[in-house]
C-alpha cells in the first residue's frame, strides 16, 4: 500500500508533492511519485527529466521519507498511467495537481485530472498551486 504522486515539474507538481508527504507521514505509508519520461523538455515540460527526478528523490530522502519514482515511458496516456500504478500498488491515495481551466479549454483538450478522479479506485486528493 502506497500513497502515490503524479508530478509535473512546476508548481503544482511540488504542490501535489508537499501534500503527499503529508499524507504518506500521516497513514505511515510509503511514498511513490510517478511522472512521464521525456528526452527533451521541449517536446512537453510536463516531463520531468532525470535531473528534476533526482532532486526529488533527495530531497524526500534528506527529509527521511520513503519515497520511489517511478518514470513512465513516453507515449503512455498520463490519466491512465496514473491510476494503472495506483492500482498496482493497491494505493490509498492518489495526490494531483489542480489547475483551473476554462470550459473550453476542458472540452478541446480533456482533463486528465477529471479522468483521475472519476477513474481511480482509490480517494484522489486534488490539490491546487500555492
Amino acid at each position: 500500500m502506497t500513497v502515490l504522486v503524479g508530478y509535473v515539474p512546476n508548481a503544482l507538481g511540488e504542490a501535489a508533492l508537499r501534500a503527499g508527504v503529508e499524507e504518506a507521514r500521516l497513514r505511515s505509508q510509503p511514498l511513490v511519485v510517478l511522472n512521464m519520461s521525456r528526452d527533451d523538455i521541449l517536446v512537453d515540460p510536463r516531463r520531468a527529466g532525470a535531473d528534476d527526478l533526482a532532486r526529488v528523490e533527495r530531497d524526500l530522502a534528506e527529509l527521511g521519507v520513503s519515497v520511489e519514482v517511478v518514470r513512465v515511458e513516453e507515449g503512455s496516456d498520463t490519466a491512465e498511467a496514473i491510476v494503472a500504478e495506483a492500482e498496482a500498488r493497491s494505493a490509498v491515495l492518489v495526490v494531483i495537481g489542480l489547475r483551473h481551466r476554462t470550459a473550453v479549454g476542458k472540452l478541446l483538450m480533456g482533463s486528465v485530472a477529471q479522468r483521475i478522479l472519476l477513474d481511480a479506485r482509490c480517494p484522489v486528493l486534488a490539490v491546487k498551486a500555492e
